[in-house]
């Protein structure tokens, strides 16, 4: 099965006993998109949490990846097993849901795949949806094994402004990465990673939706890019996940997250380059 699928392949696979459907919505609207059917999820879809049960609660950045321990506890009480087929969605079409499928992917994970349009595209094809509760799973036997190559901190970031060793793709809007516009948070300054090149999240989406593998490639080939290993940015580590997704299948080379984004850069004495 591939890494993204349609609402139709879900369907399809939904009542396996080992198929675990989750929801990794965010309340409220998120870089100027409103959810269409808030309060609503796609029949037995369990919550993935990202803000609560699935990020670093001692991290003052937000979104921060947990440890192994707390993800593997977390993923349990979902009851998610180690057999388990794990589908995410979002209700914005494609947003969160590549950031739970990024983190999956870096505690070891790799049965896990994205609903391409999300709740929308499921609501659009007549499926059975449900409103959103809280419910209770049996204990899962998950397993997580971190996977470090996935992910990177602002220190190998600041280095590889000199070493060059990877090539930096920064995910959020033209203006935030020329500094054009003031940052959405308190106290960040604006601008981005000196060598980063900017690829807006949203220029790889149509209607909710990732556009083709053909009209991505074109626009990864428009960065003219080498084989240099891939760091993937953003605002604070969700829509780096989007671009990475993204390019699933069409950059082979070495791919990772700059966990802490603009939101840790940002707010520290790191160097930045307006446009």
């Amino acid at each position: 099965m591939n890494t993204i699928i349609s609402a139709q392949e879900l369907f399809e696979i939904i009542n396996q006993p080992n198929v675990i459907v989750l929801d990794a919505s965010q309340p409220g609207d998120k870089v100027g998109l409103t959810p269409k059917n808030p309060g609503l999820q796609i029949l037995n879809a369990r919550t993935f949490d990202l803000k609560n049960d699935f990020s670093d609660q001692n991290n003052p950045l937000p979104n921060t990846l947990q440890n192994a321990k707390d993800f593997e506890n977390a993923c349990r009480n979902l009851g998610i097993n180690n057999n388990s087929i794990v589908v995410i969605y979002d209700n914005l079409g494609i947003f969160t849901s590549p950031r739970a499928w990024w983190m999956f992917k870096s505690m070891g994970f790799d049965n896990v795949h994205v609903l391409d349009g999300g709740l929308d595209s499921w609501l659009s094809n007549g499926y059975s949806i449900e409103k959103i509760s809280k419910k209770e799973y049996p204990k899962g036997d998950f397993t997580a094994k971190f996977s470090s190559k996935n992910v990177v901190d602002a220190a190998k970031v600041n280095t590889n402004i000199s070493t060059k060793e990877y090539q930096l793709i920064d995910a959020r809007g033209a203006q935030r990465f020329d500094g054009t516009v003031e940052e959405p948070r308190a106290g960040i300054r604006s601008g981005h990673i000196p060598n980063a090149l900017n690829l807006p999240f949203k220029s790889l989406l149509k209607d909710g939706k990732f556009k083709s593998e053909e009209e991505r490639r074109e626009l990864f080939d428009a960065l003219n890019l080498d084989d240099k290993p891939l760091i993937f940015s953003c605002g604070s580590g969700v829509t780096a996940c989007v671009v990475y997704l993204a390019s699933e299948g069409i950059l082979n080379q070495e791919k990772a997250v700059y966990d802490g984004s603009w939101s840790e850069w940002g707010q520290s004495d790191f160097p930045i380059i307006k446009s």
